[in-house]
């Protein structure tokens, strides 16, 4: 059962209309990034589905049923503009937020306790917010966001600020999180993220959801029958031989092997079978492997709306 529908959603301010008609599901125990250009409407719907604004039309269930207030106590929500208050000691601003998540205070400083260790910031209890880095605040806030272990946690561009030592261990904690049973959402620019970590996307675009799915999925579907064919043999012979069923796009020598690597793409009247038979009748194949586009590729086609 999906944790989160959202179903036909329309948000208008004024004369811009911040989303038009936008509907997706997102699985529960599931890493779901929320992708789109600057201004696509990514914020507006996280906004949404928090219930700081409400819709003009369609709805949002949570857990099968219509989100309610109540509801956004299983919810937690990283905004992309932080907010913590400077002049506050980072402890007892943790504590702040956990209490306002209606935890007691012995069970958020147990947790906060182990939060702290885990992430290795036990020496920060006492220090002023203001002479934390944006990354170290940015920790700080991201323990307060999942302490009261929600359902549901949304980080809007959540590596923002880090390092890459840090935006891994990061991505190591929202993935641990995911096993141990939450959903999360996250919305971000960072396309190597959203491989390493998504197990499902949508991208919204000019206030339109125009692409979701799996990320194998949509990577396989914006896949244009390019392979990657590593042999032994000469490569005009290759060429020639191939030139029925497809077309000959780049060659490269393997180092350090004998063997050369062409970039062919298939014809639409070839299928796979064939064209590795008729190849291993002339060279010797190594390796036959189908080229799938990197999600910032993909980014890229569906915006310009070239697929």
């Amino acid at each position: 059962m999906d944790i989160l529908q959202i179903e036909n959603v329309t948000k208008r301010y004024s004369a811009h209309t911040a989303l038009n008609d936008v509907s997706l599901n997102v699985p529960r125990g599931s890493v779901y990034g929320l992708l789109g250009p600057n201004g696509a409407g990514k914020t507006t719907l996280i906004r949404v589905i928090n219930r700081i604004t409400l819709p003009d039309a369609g709805r949002v269930l949570f857990d099968g049923k219509p989100i309610t207030d109540e509801d956004i106590y299983q919810i937690g929500y990283l905004p992309e503009e932080r907010g913590l208050y400077k002049k506050m000691k980072v402890g007892e601003q943790a504590l702040f937020f956990a209490r306002l998540k209606g935890l007691s205070r012995r069970d958020a400083l147990q947790r906060l306790k182990k939060w702290f260790i885990r992430l290795g910031i036990e020496s920060w209890w006492d220090k002023k917010v203001e002479d934390l880095s944006k990354g170290m605040a940015q920790k700080v806030q991201f323990i307060t966001t999942v302490l009261h272990e929600p359902k549901l946690l949304i980080f809007d561009e959540p590596f923002s600020g880090f390092d890459p030592i840090n935006a891994n261990i990061l991505k190591q904690e929202i993935l641990r999180l995911r096993d141990e049973g939450a959903t999360v959402i996250f919305s971000t620019h960072n396309m190597s993220s959203v491989e390493e970590i998504c197990d499902h996307i949508t991208l919204i675009n000019k206030s339109r959801n125009i692409l979701s799915g799996s990320v194998d999925e949509v990577r396989r579907r914006f896949g244009e029958n390019i392979f990657e064919v590593v042999y032994d043999g000469s490569q005009d012979s290759f060429a020639s031989v191939m030139s029925p069923v497809a077309d000959l796009l780049s060659t490269v020598e393997v180092a350090d092997t004998p063997y050369l690597a062409s970039r062919i793409r298939l014809k639409e009247s070839a299928t796979i079978r064939e064209s590795i038979a008729l190849a291993n009748d002339n060279v010797e194949l190594r390796s036959w492997s189908e080229v799938i586009p990197s999600m910032n590729d993909i980014f890229i086609r569906a915006v310009e709306g070239k697929f």
